[in-house]
């Protein structure tokens, strides 16, 4: 089962143009299958509903949570899709398969004082502000962290404060940025790009202390040291500046057709969940000012 997974995963990279982050998940995923499998000597070519169903048992026996479990299913459906299309298959069980209820929970972000104070906790050195050209850049854009590292500086359009960037799908579309990212960005460009590249060229905008492009990861691991030198309360990941964003302009009165389209969500009703957030950052001011209201 395994070379049949990697070419799943390759047609999923080169073919479907999936990012990094989605492909890695995807392989964990796949290869705990294969071990279930084995363990019960189930031929993955000859599964039935039921198999699907009793695995769906055993990852809710072994604590996976919900989210966990649909995301596991989500990788399975597409290889099976991917089997069937190549004839490898007789039957597939998977659209019989339905996704695991789930407690709504809305997504975290943080308050832009906690922004700032993330930001003053940032060097002038190099790393430094490259650093502060990312976070500048996360908040101003709401992109996702694959799309940030995935940037070319021939993306960006200085002129117009506008960059292209590359979804998922492959999906083109343009987001903007601020003076404030503008700033970091000519400073970034000028002062500290070359000093990292060490001689080396890159068609990539962010590079690390190798002289190489930064990685999902690299990011991940940068903005953990930010907040925990910070000491915000907030949790805080690169995803979390997506949510933060999409708060932000859905409270400062941009319609939500245009959040979707600065966010790239393929549906308004994945956009939808932020409405849910500020009505609920409403509710809380409410109880809080409303002499009636309180509880």
């Amino acid at each position: 089962m395994k070379d049949i997974i990697y070419e799943f995963l390759d047609y999923l990279m080169n073919e479907k143009k999936y990012s990094n982050y989605t492909e890695t998940n995807y392989e964990l995923d796949l290869f705990k299958y294969e071990e279930y499998l084995n363990s019960h000597k189930i031929n993955y070519l000859k599964v039935k509903y039921k198999d699907i169903s009793n695995f769906i048992i055993y990852l809710k026996e072994s604590k996976y949570k919900s989210t966990s479990i649909n995301r596991i299913l989500s990788a399975l459906r597409s290889f099976y899709s991917f089997l069937e299309k190549s004839n490898k298959i007789q039957s597939n069980p998977f659209p019989l398969i339905t996704s695991v209820k789930t407690e709504k929970r809305l997504p975290n972000y943080f308050k832009y004082d906690e922004f700032i104070t993330m930001l003053d906790s940032i060097e002038d050195t190099p790393l430094g502000i490259r650093n502060r050209l990312i976070l500048e850049m996360l908040l101003a854009t709401g992109m996702r962290v694959s799309e940030l590292v995935s940037l070319k500086v021939n993306d960006i359009d200085e002129s117009n404060k506008e960059i292209k960037v590359l979804g998922k799908g492959n999906k083109e579309r343009i987001v903007y940025y601020g003076s404030y990212c503008s700033e970091s960005l000519d400073n970034y460009l000028h002062k500290s790009r070359n000093i990292l590249l060490s001689g080396k060229t890159s068609e990539y905008l962010f590079i690390n202390n190798n002289g190489t492009k930064l990685t999902d990861r690299g990011v991940r691991l940068i903005i953990d040291k930010i907040v925990q030198k910070s000491c915000i309360k907030s949790k805080v990941s690169p995803h979390t500046f997506r949510h933060t964003f999409a708060t932000l302009m859905l409270n400062e009165g941009c319609d939500i057709k245009s959040v979707q389209e600065l966010l790239g969500h393929a549906s308004l009703s994945t956009t939808g969940i932020y409405t849910h957030l500020t009505n609920e950052e409403v509710r809380r001011e409410y109880l809080k000012a409303h002499p009636h209201g309180r509880e």
